[in-house]
């Protein structure tokens, strides 16, 4: 049995925090985008399906019935220690009053011992910053930013809506107020290749990153992407070459981040191609083999 620790893991991460298993909560927060109300775009980016990056957890109930449904379900037997989640869409774009109105409904249950709060960098600011410090005395908080590429030729192209600049200053403000931060980036954009993935691997090493979550590019129906896909004019990484590409990552990428994710879920309703990220199976065991035959570990090659 291979003893040797090839990348930090999210669950043993949490496990070593929090003293034991600990699992997210997933919520709707009814939150919308500037991407998509028009304040910056109405078409979102070329890759978002309508439902937003959470597709598999939108809800018409209230926050706190989502949370309250979970605790009845047989999932909060698996542990009893959880964080609550708000994942699709921008979860820090409305009110300070109306975002702490949100925040509080879900912290219900004396098992929740987190926030975890995914958002755009061009949403935060100092009193958002402000209100999640206000929990960090009673709970773990942390905030997820899509990042996706340092290209900026790409990032327009795929209507991210915001310079490189705005990533950065997001992220010290959150670390000044003590908060987490964990990165989203994407590996087979349109028109990258591994050079653009080292120059976005390297962009993340300048940040005080706590996180990432690398995902595939994955077409899902009624995006501009699918549009594209159909046009043949982009085609999804092969399995072997995003594994070969997430090696890359991993080994390059500094060896303190943990690592929450190593490839994207698409609802399978809605998933166009590629077929294989339907087995994630694949690439966990996948990731795991290459590793260990070449003897590589996280960080190997972090200059």
């Amino acid at each position: 049995m291979e003893n040797v620790k090839r990348y930090n893991k999210l669950n043993e991460y949490l496990k070593d925090k929090f003293g034991e298993r600990t699992l997210k909560i997933c919520v709707d927060g009814g939150f919308t985008c500037p991407n998509r109300d028009g304040t910056i775009s109405k078409n979102g980016c070329i890759f978002c399906s309508e439902r937003g990056s959470g597709d598999h957890i939108c809800s018409d109930r209230s926050i706190t019935a989502q949370v309250e449904q979970y605790f009845k379900s047989y999932r909060s037997e698996r542990a009893n220690k959880f964080i609550v989640y708000f994942q699709n869409f921008t979860n820090t774009y409305d009110s300070v009053e109306n975002l702490k109105k949100k925040y509080d409904s879900a912290l219900i249950n004396d098992r929740i011992v987190g926030l975890e709060i995914a958002t755009r960098p061009d949403c935060i600011n100092e009193d958002v910053c402000k209100l999640l410090s206000s929990y960090t005395d009673k709970y773990y908080v942390c905030v997820e930013l899509g990042l996706q590429t340092s290209n900026e030729t790409t990032a327009k192209f795929i209507n991210r809506g915001y310079e490189n600049k705005v990533f950065t200053e997001a992220v010290n403000m959150l670390k000044r107020h003590g908060i987490d931060v964990v990165v989203h980036i994407m590996i087979g954009l349109p028109g990258e290749n591994l050079q653009d993935l080292n120059n976005t691997i390297n962009f993340v090493n300048t940040h005080e990153i706590d996180g990432i979550k690398i995902h595939n590019v994955y077409v899902v129906k009624n995006t501009v992407l699918a549009d594209l896909y159909k046009k043949g004019l982009y085609k999804p990484m092969e399995f072997e070459e995003y594994l070969n590409s997430l090696v890359y990552t991993i080994t390059h990428l500094h060896p303190n981040i943990i690592i929450h994710r190593i490839s994207g879920d698409a609802p399978k309703d809605l998933l166009i191609a590629p077929e294989w990220n339907t087995h994630k199976k694949w690439v966990l065991n996948g990731l795991d083999k290459a590793l260990r035959e070449k003897n590589l570990t996280q960080g190997i090659y972090y200059l």
